[in-house]
């Protein structure tokens, strides 16, 4: 699919969020919010390049994303992996855990643990 502006990226990320939205929720929850018909632009060219579909309720339309947020999060994944880690899933895991917000408690960590040891049984 055709890449996205910041304003087009951050329009899908509150629909997917959302799971669904109007012009005006797209609105309200954007960083420094352009004017109403700038949004509705940036919803009719999402639309136009497949990222969102509209389904006409009463007075407005409801934007729906046409990818599941399971999809998108791992085509967002793929990307950020062959785009700052050189493809290196060690290299990304290890700046995550490097973040001073991302400080782990004993159950994250065992889940972590747990889907290691699960990808390491499915690679044999």
């Amino acid at each position: 699919m055709p890449s996205l502006s910041r304003r087009e990226r951050e329009a899908m990320d509150i629909v997917h969020e959302l799971g669904g939205a109007t012009a005006a929720h797209i609105r309200e929850q954007m960083t420094d919010p352009p004017s109403d018909s700038a949004v509705r632009s940036v919803l009719r060219i999402l639309v136009e390049k497949g990222h969102l579909s509209a389904e006409w309720d009463g007075p407005r339309y409801v934007y729906s994303p046409t990818v599941s947020a399971h999809r998108a999060r791992s085509s967002a994944m793929r990307h950020v992996l062959k785009t700052f880690f050189g493809g290196s899933v060690e290299g990304a895991v290890a700046s995550l855990l490097q973040l001073e917000e991302g400080k782990l408690t004993p159950a994250e960590r065992a889940r972590i643990k747990a889907l290691i040891d699960e990808a390491s049984e499915a690679g044999r």
